[in-house]
């Protein structure tokens, strides 16, 4: 069982235009130490935003570093890069998708966890990158996803998670001392009342921990899973755990992908549905803008909030970060947020409506399903 720490003070926040005003007012007040890491820092005005806030707390004396993924960030990072560096904040990137690491089956593992620690007394975990919610293809609506912010103890395995990246990236700062690598411990002080655990997921010790803790509390369920998540193509585990809750009596609802952002994977998903609504879940697609949370709540006391979608390239491959909860006052207005979205802003799919489709989309349904089941075969994960 995953020890879930006491103590701490989790705070929802609810899309860029909650988060990134929370980002800066913890940069803005940094005296020591600052780390991030997300997968896509973008060369656009929250881009800009942000790193004008960093640029201000290296000038501080702040020490700044940031963690941005090779792939992600490839078609978007564009001059930040350079200017990040030359303004003294520390840069790395992680598996940059340049020469032969095109090529390489390494290159799918990507960083995909969106993490940042501000002097070791509060953190930031969830969804949402670096890149403006609105720096998409109209009609122009907010990108819907979560972070949260957090303070207490559990600020440790977040901190420590960062560094230990930091120093795989960064292998002459192993040969230095422990201050080199961060000045201070993490506070670990009583802040709150949530129980939280920081699961994260990587490709040596930690390559389940999300998924089985996803699947701890659906087999445990007894009167609603409710699931936000974007890339949702579950391995066979997770199919049968749903499946199950739902014979016991269990009402599962999933918020989905309703605009279709990547073709595989969009059609992918939607292959699921017939056996999901015959199995008496409740699905519903968002459409007006992207959906990109990565969120649940269960019986209304445990709920996630992080980076991992519910597909193998999260739960398989990518370096992920989810924040879990057990907290009834923090599971409700996660769920009154989602209820939100999901009777103002979602589309019910109905079985016989679904069954009786045309032609045309259910073989082009089928068809990116098996070349997404084949892709996965291939890579050796196909059973999974």
């Amino acid at each position: 069982m995953n020890e879930y720490h006491a103590g701490n003070r989790v705070k929802l926040l609810q899309c860029g235009a909650e988060y990134f005003p929370a980002l800066e007012r913890a940069m803005d007040a940094a005296v020591h130490e600052i780390r991030l890491e997300t997968y896509i820092f973008a060369d656009d005005e929250t881009g800009r935003f942000i790193v004008e806030a960093m640029k201000r707390a290296v000038r501080r004396g702040v020490d700044v570093r940031v963690t941005y993924d090779g792939f992600g960030s490839s078609a978007h990072v564009g001059a930040l890069d350079k200017i990040m560096r030359q303004s003294g904040i520390d840069v790395a990137v992680f598996r940059p998708d340049a020469g032969w690491n095109r090529f390489r089956r390494s290159r799918l593992r990507r960083l995909h966890r969106k993490l940042v620690t501000v002097d070791a007394r509060t953190a930031f975990v969830g969804g949402i990158n670096i890149i403006d919610d609105l720096n998409m293809p109209p009609p122009k609506q907010p990108r819907f996803d979560y972070a949260v912010q957090v303070e207490g103890p559990l600020l440790a395995p977040i901190h420590d998670a960062m560094c230990e990246l930091w120093t795989r990236l960064h292998p002459s700062d192993r040969a230095k001392s422990d201050a080199t690598v961060s000045p201070f411990s993490p506070v670990s002080e009583v802040v709150g009342d949530h129980h939280a655990w920081f699961g994260f997921r990587d490709n040596v010790a930690h390559r389940r921990d999300i998924e089985r803790e996803y699947l701890i509390a659906i087999l445990a369920a007894k009167e609603e899973v409710l699931i936000a998540n974007a890339y949702f193509f579950p391995g066979r585990q997770f199919r049968r755990a749903l499946l199950r809750a739902r014979r016991r009596g269990v009402r599962v609802r999933l918020l989905l992908q309703g605009r279709q952002e990547y073709l595989l994977q969009y059609y992918a998903t939607r292959a699921l549905y017939g056996m999901l609504l015959e199995a008496g879940v409740e699905l519903y697609e968002y459409s007006p803008s992207f959906l990109h949370a990565k969120v649940a709540v269960i019986d209304g006391t445990w709920a996630t909030v992080g980076s991992s979608n519910i597909d193998p390239f999260s739960l398989l491959l990518a370096r992920e970060a989810n924040v879990f909860v057990r907290n009834a006052a923090f599971a409700s207005e996660l769920r009154i947020s989602l209820n939100r979205a999901i009777d103002t802003d979602s589309t019910v799919i109905y079985g016989q409506r679904w069954s009786g489709r045309p032609l045309l989309d259910r073989v082009l349904t089928w068809a990116l399903y098996g070349v997404a089941r084949g892709m996965m075969a291939l890579l050796g994960y196909g059973r999974h």
